[in-house]
């Protein structure tokens, strides 16, 4: 099984969502039913990888930074977050009452650890705080994990 976690931009636009969530499922296409995806599930690039994930026959396994992370996630997130944890195959969750950028970055250093792989929803900017995408990148890089940056030609930030 090949492990592949994710790191990506949140509230992103919908035209976006879907230019992502095509590039996503060709990359998958070929190997998902022996692909496990390592997630947040944080609103965005998360959400969108696992659910392509699951839908091409792989497994997700999520970690859930901290105790209140669901309330930090926008409202429009929830239901989907909820179904796709519903459907993970194990959930760890990580020992921080508040969702913060510290114990986003303890999830993302995890997940990275664990992956043969990062997918990194990224448009090449520095984050905007810390624990973002870049810094996410910056970790695995210094690890010496692979990193495929998913930007396709026409994405955007919200």
């Amino acid at each position: 099984m090949r492990r592949i976690a994710v790191s990506g931009h949140q509230s992103l636009p919908a035209r976006t969502v879907e230019l992502i969530d095509g590039q996503i499922r060709a990359l998958l296409s070929g190997d998902a039913p022996d692909v496990v995806g390592v997630s947040c599930l944080a609103d965005g690039a998360d959400q969108v990888f696992a659910l392509a994930v699951i839908d091409l026959g792989g497994r997700i396994e999520v970690i859930v930074p901290a105790e209140r992370y669901r309330e930090g996630l926008s409202e429009d997130a929830h239901g989907q977050y909820d179904r796709l944890l519903a459907q993970a195959a194990s959930v760890r969750r990580l020992p921080f009452g508040d969702s913060t950028s510290e114990s986003h970055m303890a999830a993302s250093k995890l997940m990275v650890d664990e992956a043969d792989e990062l997918y990194a929803v990224w448009d090449g900017k520095p984050a905007r705080g810390y624990g973002g995408t870049a810094d996410v990148v910056a970790y695995a890089r210094d690890q010496g994990t692979p990193v495929r940056v998913i930007w396709p030609d026409g994405a955007e930030r919200g």
